[in-house]
């Protein structure tokens, strides 16, 4: 079973089956669901949730491209100590996106317990964390597919801030979209030359 298309080819544990499904990198599906692709609603509301959407899945894509190319020890590995690993930045952006996205629209509790995103070192393996991300960021998505655009300057406090659930929404596709070129670095440090993009161009433009 994939999650908004996601397919990659790590051995997945029988606990995280239903969440993602092991495919090579080659099959992997880089354009946007059917759910997800542009609807003929004129609303800026509505365009705005919908590539909302589209961003979070096309960067869950890029992390899964990424995790492909590591091992387990390449997720926990940081350059300095006082740097983030791959591993910790998962955690970091499912913490996030629960929070500023998933917690604001859809009214699910807010748990979140930030320092422990950067302070967790326990092993995890790659397959672990790519799960759990991918149900994040599905759950956000059903939230915003189920979100009504006239609530987009409903306004809302989150994490200390008041806000609107418009700019809680950007913040948060944001701050993923930044962390995942963050991810994309880290990869290319460790692999190299053997980097694989997940896309690239097939004309000069």
């Amino acid at each position: 079973m994939s999650i908004l298309g996601l397919t990659i080819f790590l051995a997945i544990p029988a606990e995280y089956l239903d969440l993602v499904t092991a495919m090579p990198i080659e099959a992997q599906n880089t354009t946007a669901p059917a759910a997800i692709k542009a609807s003929n609603d004129t609303s800026i509301g509505v365009a705005y949730l919908g590539e909302s959407r589209r961003t979070l899945e096309q960067a869950l894509h890029k992390i899964a491209n990424c995790l492909n190319q590591l091992t387990d020890d390449d997720v926990q590995w940081r350059q300095f100590e006082s740097h983030n690993s791959i591993q910790n930045i998962v955690l970091h952006l499912c913490g996030n996106v629960r929070q500023w996205i998933v917690h604001t629209v859809d009214g699910v509790p807010d748990h979140r317990d930030r320092p422990a995103e950067f302070a967790d070192h326990q092993p995890r393996t790659r397959a672990e964390l790519l799960a759990m991300l991918a149900e994040v960021v599905s759950a956000a998505d059903k939230a915003l597919a189920a979100c009504a655009d006239q609530r987009l300057l409903e306004a809302i406090h989150v994490q200390g801030f008041d806000t609107t659930l418009l700019a809680a929404i950007f913040d948060s596709v944001s701050h993923f979209v930044g962390h995942t070129h963050q991810i994309v670095y880290i990869t290319r440090l460790r692999v190299g030359e053997a980097y694989q993009f997940q896309w690239t161009p097939k004309t000069v433009e």
